[in-house]
Parts: structure tokens; sequence; C-alpha cells
């Protein structure tokens, strides 16, 4: 049991302190989101970049670019190539202190540079539309808000913590997932600040996700004069999606899905490539065992002979994260800050991904709801709620003191996880 947290004088000061005004908040999404960051938007994210490091340069510590490895891709034509990513952006604040945490954020979007959808509207009152306001442009000026007021406190004086903002977390953080498990591993507490549900709930447990590429090759054939001669890669790959359409519902909670399928050429010509690409999710480690076991037995059974020979390209990239006591112990920490500044959270699972899946596979148990209450992400009818963003500032503050004060334990979850695994947490 938590007991409610106490707030001295300057705490609730710098609580009360925080900006309320529709307008300023407006004017802020509207600053940060009038510039494109698909993931794939290298000019747009760069220059969005440097908007990044003049805002978060305001706190102390160092603030530097990370570079990140470039993507390995299978492109249409089933080759190996590279795909360049811009860079994460790293603040290090006092690391030489007991108490260390990571909050973590990402600039990208899912919205290409050509993307129709470029602009913040006021869509009622408070309630703003645009590419970003909740997911998650919204949530880092959540962050970085947060951060400054702590700032100003005493108290800021016993945590250190670091900050990545990444460019990749739309497209599954193939770059950035290093740098989140250096990072994690040496963290007591993760804070992410990806969208709270418009009703103010949180993402609980998270299933793991599963990107693959799966490069199918047979044998071309003109299809008049030598059709028997040929090895039709697209229709093997088809037998191939219908038998992993068929596993949805064989195991609880693990889907797979088909999201694209590129390959052929001529009409009179028997296709010697396909590339199919698929999605798993996965409840738990166990699941992933099995669901990449029937992946691999329908290779077996449809690609492998007869012509027909295939080769099968990522994994899974986001771990599953479950509700473990160490989980369930920040849960509560974070639920008891918000209600101390009179918020009642909620919980939810959910079969959505996001940075806190990487965080949690190094063993720093997270938050990672904290950003605006909004909803409708990845697609042109996202919305945030103007009034929640002082909201969750507060909550994050709130956090934040609580861990500073020791009225929240940082160490705690580390310890439970410890004692899961029969380890010292201090090793």
């Amino acid at each position: 049991m938590i007991a409610n947290l106490i707030f001295d004088r300057e705490t609730q000061l710098a609580l009360d302190a925080v900006v309320t005004d529709r307008a300023i908040w407006k004017a802020r999404l509207e600053d940060w989101c009038s510039i494109n960051t698909g993931s794939r938007n290298l000019e747009g994210l760069q220059t969005f970049l440097l908007k990044l490091e003049a805002a978060f340069q305001e706190l102390p510590g160092t603030c530097s670019r990370r570079s990140l490895q470039p993507e390995a891709i299978i492109n249409a034509q089933g080759h190996e190539a590279e795909q360049a990513l811009s860079d994460s952006l790293h603040v290090v604040v006092r690391p030489e202190a007991s108490i260390k945490l990571v909050l973590t954020g990402h600039y990208d979007t899912v919205f290409p540079a050509q993307s129709s959808f470029q602009t913040v509207r006021e869509i009622e009152p408070g309630v703003v539309n645009g590419p970003g306001v909740a997911d998650m442009k919204g949530g880092l000026w959540v962050m970085l808000e947060a951060l400054k007021a702590f700032e100003t406190l005493p108290c800021a004086a016993q945590v250190g913590y670091e900050v990545l903002l990444s460019p990749d977390e739309e497209i599954g953080s193939p770059g950035s997932a290093a740098l989140l498990h250096e990072i994690g591993a040496r963290s007591d507490v993760g804070l992410t600040y990806e969208p709270a549900l418009a009703d103010g709930s949180m993402s609980g447990a998270r299933k793991g996700s599963g990107n693959f590429s799966l490069t199918v090759h047979g044998k071309a054939a003109h299809v008049g004069r030598a059709h028997h001669e040929g090895r039709s890669a697209i229709a093997a790959a088809a037998r191939f999606v219908a038998g992993l359409e068929a596993l949805n519902g064989k195991a609880p909670g693990v889907t797979f899905n088909t999201g694209r399928l590129d390959g052929g050429g001529p009409n009179n010509v028997v296709p010697d490539l396909a590339v199919v690409r698929f999605n798993v999710r996965v409840p738990d480690a166990a699941a992933a065992t099995w669901a990449q076991g029937e992946v691999d037995a329908l290779i077996g059974q449809y690609l492998l002979g007869g012509g027909i020979h295939a080769h099968l390209h990522g994994g899974f990239s986001r771990p599953p994260k479950p509700r473990t006591p160490a989980q369930e112990l920040v849960f509560a920490q974070v639920a008891a800050a918000g209600k101390a500044v009179g918020l009642e959270l909620v919980y939810k699972d959910t079969g959505g991904v996001c940075e806190g899946n990487n965080l949690a596979a190094s063993s720093c148990a997270n938050v990672d709801t904290l950003g605006p209450r909004g909803g409708s992400i990845h697609s042109d009818q996202e919305f945030a709620i103007l009034d929640s963003f002082p909201e969750r500032v507060r909550l994050s503050l709130a956090v934040l003191v609580g861990y500073a004060t020791g009225q929240l334990d940082a160490k705690a979850p580390r310890r439970l996880l410890a004692q899961e695994l029969g380890t010292n947490p201090c090793s």
C-alpha cells in the first residue's frame, strides 16, 4: 500500500504554476506539428530536431545527438538494403545521482511527407486535430514542461535522469532499440509519453510484436510456351498467406496479419519472386515461441521444394510487456501520484506496442502513456484534448517529486525483479 503523497509549499506552487491557457498549448502544437516528421522524411525529421534541441537545451546537463545505424530492410525486389534514419536526441542530467530515471518519446509520426494531413486545427472547443498532437509531439511537450517545472525544485537534486527522443518508433525502433536497452538497463524506472485514451485510461500490459519479410523464389517461364516449366512464387506465397491467416484463433491472444505482398511482372510470365510482409502479435514469450514455430512449419510445408525456396527476415523487435510484480508496483506508484493531483488512473491491457516494451525488456519497469488524453491516432482524425496537457504535466511532476522525496521508492521495482529472477539488484 502506497501512502498518500504530501507536497511541500514549493512543490504546490510549481503545480499551480503549470500553464493552463488553451491558446498557449494550441500554439505550441501548431509550432511543432506543422513540420512533417514521417519516419522516412529525413529532411523533415532533421528540421524538427533543431527545434527539439533548442527546447531541451533549456534543461541542465548535456544534450547531444546520437546517430543510429541504418535500418536493414528487404526491398520489393527481395534484396537486402539499408534505410537511413535520423538521429536520436539524448539528454543526460545528474548521472551521478542515486535515483536514475529514463524518460522516452519519439518525434516521428506515421504521416509521410506527401500526406495531406499537415496542419493543426481546433475541431471543437478545447479539442485539436493534427498530425502528432497526441502521438506524440503533444507528449514531448508534456515531458518537457514537467521536467522544467521539476528543475525549479530543490528536491530535483536527488534525481538523475536521461531523456531519449527517437526518430523511428513508428517503424518499430529498428535503430533506437539498442539505445533504449542500454539506457533502460541502467535506470530504475521508465516514463514514456505515448498518449492516454480520451477518458484518461493508460496502458497496462502490452503484447509483443514481430515484423517479418518473407522472400519467395520460384522459376520464371513463358506462360504460353512453357507454363509447366515455371514455378510461381506468387502462388506459393499465396498458399503461405492462407495458412498464416488460418492461424488466427489457434492460440489465445496471438494474431497474424499479412500487410503487403510484392512481386510479379508481365501477365505472360510465371512470376519467380514474391515478398510477403506480415506482423505477429503475442501476449508473452511462450506465445512468441509458438508463433515462430508455426511460421517455420508453414515455410517448410509450402515454400521448400518443388522448385520453390524462401528466406525469412525479421523477428520480434518489441518483446511482450506483461504485468509483472515490478510493473504493477510502478503502475501503483504513478496512480498514487495521480491521486495526489486529483486523477483516478486506470490501466487497461492493450495489443499495441511502444518503447515501453523495449524498456521492459531491459528490466526497466515503466509507465508508457503519460502523454495527453486523445485518440484516433494513426489517422487523419487524430485529436488531443487541450485541458489534458496541464493535467498530465502535473501528473509527471508529481511522479518526479514522489521519487525525489522518497515517498515513491524508485529502487523497489528492481528489487522485485531481482527477487523474481533470483539476482542481485545492485549487480
